[in-house]
C-alpha cells in the first residue's frame, strides 16, 4: 500500500521551473539551513535546538519545524512520557545534505571574513 506524500504549493510551483527553485522552496526559508546544521551533528529537543540556533521566535521555530518536516527533512519523534519530550532528527533525505550544509557554511565563514578587508 502506497501512501500519498503531500506536497506543499510552493514546492509544487518550483516543481514546474527547475530543480535549484525546488531546493529553495524546501530549504529557503527563514533559519531552515540553520535547523538542519545542528541537526547534522545529533537530534535535538526543542529547546536545545532553540538555543543553538539563535534569534528565532518560538513562532517562527515551531513553523519552520512543520514545513522540515512536512518536506521530509526532519523526523519529530514524541516520547510517551510526562512532562511531554519532543525530539528532532534529520531524516535520511535530510542526512543527505550535509555536504551542501557544510559547504554552504565554508562559503559564508569565508565571505564573512572577506568583508572584513586585509588587516
Amino acid at each position: 500500500m502506497t501512501t500519498e506524500v503531500e506536497v506543499r504549493a510552493p514546492i509544487v510551483r518550483a516543481m514546474r521551473s527547475c530543480p535549484v527553485e525546488v531546493s529553495i522552496a524546501v530549504l529557503g526559508g527563514a533559519w531552515k539551513m540553520t535547523i538542519v546544521k545542528y541537526l547534522l551533528d545529533e537530534p535535538l529537543r526543542y529547546g536545545e535546538l532553540r538555543r543553538k540556533v539563535g534569534e528565532v521566535t518560538p513562532r517562527v521555530l515551531t513553523r519552520q519545524l512543520r514545513e522540515l518536516e512536512q518536506d521530509g527533512i526532519v523526523s519529530r519523534h514524541a516520547f510517551p512520557e510526562v512532562p511531554p519530550r519532543v525530539e528532532y532528527s534529520l531524516t535520511p533525505t535530510g542526512k543527505a545534505l550535509r555536504g551542501f550544509v557544510t559547504e554552504l557554511n565554508q562559503w559564508g565563514a569565508e565571505y564573512v571574513e572577506s568583508l572584513a578587508g586585509p588587516e
